[in-house]
């Protein structure tokens, strides 16, 4: 097969193993034209807000904004709903000439009454930063007119990558913190960071804790609730879980609260018993706590291990690549493949840092290659060349997955089944199983014919 030349300007943004040096760059915005995977600001910004549940959520800017994120995360409530409800102020060219500022203060004022939100986020996409609309100065007045908090999520998609986004929500989410009471906040208490309640997570999740006597205060942002955020700054622990996502927001409540954070993930065996040891050891002064940590995860393991062996036999030497969103999630999918028996080939992000894709290249066997915001020519290349059983991605990358006949598994967050903590991990080697291991493969083009199948995705060799 020719050699596929991958864009000159894409070409410090991958790496492959080799023993030598390492250095890849990244923090870059995407090279127009290169049909990036990653989404813009404004979603960025939606996916981190959009699970808490008694708020409203407006998007300022045309229909097809509202329409792209709408129900964007398998997001699960046990209580309020208008979450998934999507309100846009659907500009119009009208609009644009003369300004959309009465009209977002019409609809607020009409929804606000309607549907009794306990906030309400008003996102401001690409064309409200070109046309100048001071959407703060709206949520102020029809904040001081409704009596609740109506906060700008400054969330101009060009302004920058996904990652921009995640920083503009929690920046809304902050003016939240602090305008609770913590009367009722308990001593051995923490607050979970960037869980989504993907399939029901945050709720698996938030049993252990309690299981192990430690308060969760509140969940940013899966199922969330807008007086639980009120009075986070009572608790005595961040635990960050989607690392870049929430980063930004746990180091600004320990600034200006004092509390302090760690980073965890709740995919595979390894990574979730850490992630309840580490707070466990936090609450050090009490003891009973450690010891409930112990017994959960000895009978946690003790139920899952057989069943997850049996699995492994028929996974073992299998091939997998990976796309994810933020890199710490990669870190725990290449532990939890080699609990499997697998081998990780090809690892990617959209919003991985330096330090991030260092660890990664340590963790990696040689021969792997790392990429930064793929695209999906990069991303067809290296699975067909690496001969892979199994890809690990979102919804954009399934379409890839099937054309090349290989198995996929959707970890990202339009999925509807619970893939954290031990019940997850189950779950995950379940469906990892079904898709690598299925006959329906065998019908499809054979992934060693790569001249083929590339050109069939117009590719050309």
């Amino acid at each position: 097969m020719t050699k596929f030349t991958i864009l000159p300007e894409r070409q410090k943004q991958i790496h492959e193993k080799d023993g030598k040096s390492f250095a890849i760059s990244c923090d870059r915005h995407s090279v127009a034209g290169s049909v990036s995977q990653r989404a813009c600001v404004f979603c960025g910004s939606r996916v981190v807000l959009y699970p808490i549940a008694d708020a409203l959520h407006l998007v300022h800017g045309p229909i097809g904004c509202a329409a792209y994120t709408w129900d964007i995360r398998g997001a699960l409530s046990c209580g309020p709903q208008l979450h998934r409800l999507s309100f846009s102020t659907d500009l119009s060219e009208t609009d644009v000439i003369y300004g959309g500022e009465k009209k977002l203060r019409r609809a607020l004022e009409e929804l606000i009454p309607r549907y009794r939100p306990k906030a309400a986020f008003v996102y401001a996409t690409c064309i409200v930063g070109l046309i100048g609309d001071d959407v703060a100065a709206v949520c102020r007045q029809v904040s001081h007119t409704t009596g609740i908090p109506v906060l700008p999520v400054h969330s101009e998609g060009f302004k920058g990558t996904k990652k921009d986004g995640y920083r503009a929500a929690c920046d809304a989410m902050f003016k939240l913190i602090g305008t609770g009471s913590v009367d009722a906040v308990g001593p051995h208490s923490i607050n979970i960071l960037g869980e989504f309640n993907i399939g029901g997570e945050a709720w698996l999740i938030k049993d252990y804790y309690q299981r192990m006597g430690v308060e969760v205060v509140a969940v940013m942002t899966g199922d969330g609730r807008v007086d639980d955020i009120r009075r986070a700054h009572g608790a005595k622990l961040n635990v960050v879980q989607c690392s870049g996502s929430m980063t930004h927001l746990a180091e600004r409540m320990q600034t200006e609260y004092g509390i302090p954070f760690i980073r965890v993930s709740y995919f595979g065996i390894e990574d979730v018993a850490r992630a309840l040891y580490d707070v466990a050891a936090h609450f050090k002064e009490k003891t009973t706590i450690m010891q409930k940590t112990r017994a959960l995860v000895k009978a946690e393991v003790e139920r899952i291990y057989p069943q997850l062996q049996v699995l492994r036999r028929d996974l073992a030497h299998k091939k997998a690549a990976l796309y994810v969103g933020g890199a710490f999630k990669a870190f725990s999918l290449i532990k939890a493949l080699k609990q499997l028996g697998m081998q990780t080939v090809l690892a990617g992000s959209q919003t991985g840092n330096a330090d991030d894709y260092a660890l990664l290249a340590k963790m990696c066997d040689p021969g792997t290659v790392i990429v930064d915001d793929a695209n999906p020519m990069e991303l067809a290349k290296y699975i067909v060349e690496k001969q892979v059983d199994l890809f690990i991605g979102g919804v954009k990358e399934r379409p890839i997955a099937y054309k090349f006949g290989i198995g996929f598994c959707d970890h990202n967050h339009e999925r509807k089944i619970p893939l954290a903590g031990f019940e997850g991990m189950l779950n995950f080697a379940r469906e990892v199983h079904a898709t690598a291991t299925s006959p329906v493969w065998q019908f499809t083009a054979h992934r060693k014919n790569c001249d083929n199948a590339l050109t069939k995705a117009g590719v050309p060799c």
